[in-house]
């Protein structure tokens, strides 16, 4: 048999894979706040949407994100939104970005703890208990915004810190991806154009860096 006749028989077997592949992409949940609302800036450009199109353009097929996010939103809220949201039974990966609006309502990271250990279940079992579909990214600093000028920065960065040592901690325990953007949340000081009109919350630009960090780090279990 020749090597041009070996080839056509492999890409003919493989076809249907790929047809399979393209007609049955990864269905994507985004749970989280206004980081993952996108707050500030058109729902397309924040992180979930800008991942996406980062997986897609290394060829991993993944539906358009669906979302439960808004402003505001602490642990307790999203739990509840969760509950009365019309979700599907399983999903092929789960992102829970969440946290920030905890630290800064000043409520105690022990109940927070208690409530991110409930989401993360939820999480899991929507991922039917595959927790290499589940992942968590860490709280971005908001310390470094115009918005926290009046404020006490070096507290706002330890409270953060704090909070975020508990995300990583749990996922561990769950074996959950955990995936940092808090460092590159911090190039915020110095590059007004990664911050929103609204002076706290990231820019496109900071959602589309956000988007390629956690793109990379899924490439490696997807």
């Amino acid at each position: 048999m020749s090597y041009h006749s070996i080839v056509l028989r492999v890409f003919l077997v493989s076809l249907p894979l790929f047809l399979w592949a393209q007609e049955n992409p990864i269905s994507f949940l985004a749970l989280g706040d206004s980081y993952t609302a996108a707050t500030s800036e058109k729902t397309e450009n924040g992180w979930p949407y800008q991942m996406v199109d980062y997986l897609l353009k290394k060829d991993i097929p993944i539906s358009e994100p669906i979302i439960i996010a808004g402003p505001g939103w602490t642990t307790t809220t999203l739990m509840a939104e969760v509950k009365r949201a019309p979700l599907k039974n399983t999903y092929g990966l789960i992102g829970l970005m969440i946290g920030v609006n905890n630290q800064f309502r000043g409520l105690s990271p022990e109940a927070f703890e208690t409530d991110l250990l409930d989401l993360l279940d939820t999480a899991l079992g929507l991922a039917n208990g595959d927790s290499t579909k589940v992942f968590v990214v860490s709280i971005p600093d908001w310390g470094v915004t115009p918005f926290a000028r009046f404020r006490d920065k070096n507290r706002i960065t330890q409270e953060i810190a704090a909070f975020n040592q508990i995300i990583q901690s749990q996922a561990e325990k769950k074996h959950v991806l955990f995936i940092d953007v808090t460092k590159s949340s911090r190039n915020m000081l110095v590059q007004p154009g990664l911050i929103a009109s609204d002076s706290l919350h990231p820019s496109a630009r900071m959602h589309k860096i956000w988007g390629k960090i956690i793109g990379k780090k899924l490439l490696k279990q997807l």
